[in-house]
């Protein structure tokens, strides 16, 4: 016995356009199978793999399985032998009813690729039911006067087995009067009639009882027996007569119950009881269970709902009785109209729960469509929405495939909701749908695109370690692990192509969401900016990437003091500037040259006379450090001055350096330069503790100048290229009048400073003119102001 064992549709892709060929290939001839009913479970029907001339294994490897109408489970595939099974018992009278010949149509169905084979299988009656009559005892009433040979109508009995397995042969119980005929219907079925052997006799006996028993041909036969009872009555020399011998009708499926299918009419010569006509049903068996008939009327009229697919054609036997027991008969043939009762079946074989993008043509689902009805009414048409990328395509009779018409994309859309309509053409059309989802899987069709093609990230010089700088942003438009990122560094590309290293010594990155950390403090005055590339790679097959460049700007602090380039503070001597008593107000003493390592506001300085051994005498230009006197020299002023300049930038907080001027005023450069009197020292023993503190400050800041000079020097001769290009842009907006530009746009054009003092121990008027002590600018790019104006020395050389 056989049942399609049901399997769960493994979800595949079939991508090959050319099982279509297969598929039609296949249709070319259908497999039968023949087999008696109630065969136990489990039996072989066949060797499925043998017949269809494939090897065993390939059952198995192409997914092959038993697809029955309805999905229904009749049959079992053994993919191990071959061999189609029985699920269970099957039982021909409750699949087919009273068809003959019963035929289980099925196919056999290989998924990869889609290959469908048609077979039959039939069932072969067996005889398991024993014939019945319906009612335990019938009744006839016959005249006395009825002559020998005389035939009476007896009602058959039902037997569900077909062939030689249903009623072949009725017979009686032996008695003197009758003996039973067995005929052929027109359908292929045995009714019996009871002849009347011998004269009825009323008064000598007004009752005769028999059994009747109706036997198949099975082997062992079966049977069923009835009483038949007799009444004998008295002369009724006129049987009742049809008015047709056979009545035709045509009846829609989907007649209300109680509805007049026919009406018949018999008529009776004889009057009184003998010629009323009583209407009934001959037969017992299942055809005229849907009908009843009126017994006075002789109206045929549903009792059941009729179904065209179950019974599409009834022979009803009439008989008309009259009142002294004489019948008459006729025959009906009531055919069923067929009516578009039945919605289209769809029943789906193979489902794809997802399919990949960017794919060529892809079958998606394999499924078929029934009808039961017949004509247009079974006829069907198949469609889905017009807005998708799909196509239904036939394939064998009812088999259609679900294809993909384009490749698709998963970034536009990554789910259909396909709903497969399934009409048929009858009036009214009914239709069935059946809604499927399909899933778009990824494929890593999409590179990693960042936010910004190129990032300007500030930070502040001196910033800790490990500060986190900025982000950056980058996205995939794919799924899964297309579309998880990593982050890394990339070398910047330099001059003429070549790539320069990675500043793996100065940021880094989190690989994970993208953020930057510098590694080390920043120093503006070394670094001002710098630039990177930072790359975003998916983890697809095959890694697909992006790229985004990095700037990094360094923004300035306030973290150099001014440095003072003249007067110098380490000199062995004192440098002292000579002023004639002869100068007037306004006369220039010299001018403090000042610079400072940072930019914009931070490196615009202001010059402030800290301290003065005469206040009022001498003033200072705040804005470019010119010392100039502030009136008229007299002759009451001291011969030696020393002043105190505070240089201090403009940045937050201010730094600030000092610097310490000695101011000689001598009557004309041609006397000797000599050391004033002692008489002329008071001033100085009053400051005497003052002294020592600035020469011991003065000593410890020589020597601080010195090493920072040194360290400078060895900067700048390494970066000989970037300090010989220029220096820091000048400020932007208005500059204030208090301040010195020292970013290369002051007054001063060289990048060279001299000094010129008198050597304090000579005994003669002469001076040392010195060489620039600072042939090169500092690495921050400031440019070193020259000393503006020349004071004029007269001696007794005559040089100015």
């Amino acid at each position: 016995m056989e049942t399609a064992l049901a399997k769960k549709p493994r979800k595949r892709q079939v991508i090959f356009l050319a099982i279509l060929l297969l598929l039609w290939e296949a249709g070319s001839e259908t497999i039968r199978y023949s087999m008696p009913e109630e065969t136990e479970s489990g039996s072989i029907v066949a060797n499925l793999a043998k017949d269809l001339g494939l090897r065993v294994r390939e059952l198995a490897t192409r997914g092959a399985r038993i697809h029955y109408k309805g999905n229904k489970q009749f049959f079992q595939l053994d993919t191990k032998t071959g061999n189609l099974l029985l699920f269970e018992k099957l039982d021909r009278e409750v699949l087919c009813g009273a068809s003959d010949p019963c035929i289980l149509h099925f196919q056999l169905l290989l998924e990869n690729p889609v290959q469908i084979f048609q077979a039959d299988l039939q069932l072969t009656d067996i005889n398991d039911h024993s014939p019945q009559f319906l009612e335990r005892e019938m009744i006839l009433k016959i005249p006395e006067n009825v002559l020998p040979g005389t035939v009476f109508p007896l009602k058959i009995a039902q037997d569900f087995d077909t062939g030689n397995n249903t009623v072949q042969n009725y017979t009686i119980s032996s008695n003197s009067h009758f003996h039973v005929v067995t005929h052929n219907r027109g359908d292929g079925r045995k009714y019996p009639e009871l002849v009347l052997d011998k004269a009825l006799d009323r008064e000598e006996q007004p009752q005769f009882s028999f059994i009747l028993t109706a036997q198949d041909g099975g082997a062992p036969p079966r049977s069923g027996t009835t009483a038949v009872l007799i009444e004998v009555l008295d002369i009724n020399d006129n049987a009742p007569e049809f008015l047709q011998s056979l009545y035709e009708a045509q009846v829609p499926e989907n007649s209300p119950l109680n509805s007049l299918v026919v009406a018949v009419s018999a008529r009776d010569l004889d009057t009184g009881a003998y010629g009323n006509v009583v209407y009934t049903l001959s037969q017992g068996d299942e055809v005229t269970r849907p009908f009843v008939i009126d017994e006075k009327t002789g109206e045929i009229r549903l009792k059941r709902a009729l179904d065209f697919e179950a019974t599409r054609y009834y022979n009803v036997e009439i008989a008309a009785t009259d009142g002294g027991g004489l019948s008459g008969k006729c025959s009906v043939a009531i055919e069923v109209l067929d009516v578009n009762d039945n919605a289209p079946e769809l029943t789906m074989s193979t489902l794809s729960s997802s399919t990949p993008e960017n794919s060529p043509e892809t079958v998606v689902a394999v499924f078929s469509v029934s009808d039961p009805d017949s004509g247009d009414n079974g006829r069907m048409v198949c469609s889905i929405q017009n807005d998708l990328p799909f196509l239904l395509k036939p394939t064998f009779k009812n088999f259609y495939m679900l294809v993909t018409e384009r490749p698709l994309d998963r970034e536009l859309r990554s789910e259909y909701n396909i709903t497969i309509t399934v009409s048929d053409m009858g009036t009214p059309r009914l239709q069935t749908q059946h809604n499927i989802t399909v899933l778009v899987s990824d494929v890593n069709d999409n590179a990693p695109a960042f936010s910004q093609s190129a990032y300007t990230l500030l930070v502040r010089e001196n910033n800790s370690p490990a500060l986190h700088i900025g982000s950056v942003s980058a996205t995939d438009a794919d799924a899964g692990t297309n579309a998880q990122l990593t982050s890394s560094l990339l070398p910047a590309p330099g001059p003429a192509g070549r790539a320069l290293p990675a500043p793996a010594a100065l940021v880094s990155i989190n690989a994970d969401n993208g953020q930057l950390f510098a590694l080390r403090s920043l120093d503006f005055e070394a670094l001002r900016a710098f630039e990177f590339l930072v790359g975003a790679t998916d983890r697809g097959a095959p890694a697909l990437s992006g790229q985004a460049r990095v700037r990094v700007v360094v923004l300035d602090d306030n973290d150099n003091a001014p440095f003072v380039l003249y007067p110098l503070q380490n000199a062995s001597a004192p440098c002292t500037e000579l002023v004639p008593r002869a100068a007037d107000a306004g006369y220039l003493v010299t001018k403090v040259v000042a610079v400072d390592g940072d930019s914009g506001q931070n490196a615009w300085l202001s010059f402030q006379l800290l301290r003065a051994t005469e206040p009022g005498l001498f003033g200072v230009w705040a804005h470019n450090g010119e010392v100039r006197t502030a009136r008229p020299l007299g002759e009451r002023d001291a011969p030696r001055h020393r002043l105190v300049v505070l240089v201090r930038d403009n940045g937050e907080p201010p730094l600030s350096a000092s610097v310490t001027l000695h101011v000689l005023l001598v009557d004309g450069f041609s006397q000797p330069y000599l050391p004033l009197p002692d008489a002329a020292a008071p001033d100085a023993q009053a400051d005497r503790l003052t002294v020592y503190l600035v020469v011991a400050l003065a000593a410890v800041s020589s020597l601080f100048l010195l090493s920072a000079l040194a360290f400078v020097a060895a900067r700048v001769c390494a970066r000989s290229g970037t300090a010989a290009r220029g220096g820091s842009p000048g400020p932007e907006g208005h500059f204030p009048g208090h301040l010195v530009d020292v970013s290369g746009a002051g007054t001063l054009s060289h990048s060279y400073q001299y000094e010129v003092c008198l050597t304090g121990d000579a005994g003669t008027n002469e001076f040392k003119f010195l060489k620039p002590i600072l042939p090169n600018l500092p690495p921050s790019g400031a440019v070193v102001e020259e000393i503006e104006g020349k004071a004029t020395f007269r001696n007794s050389f005559g040089f100015s």
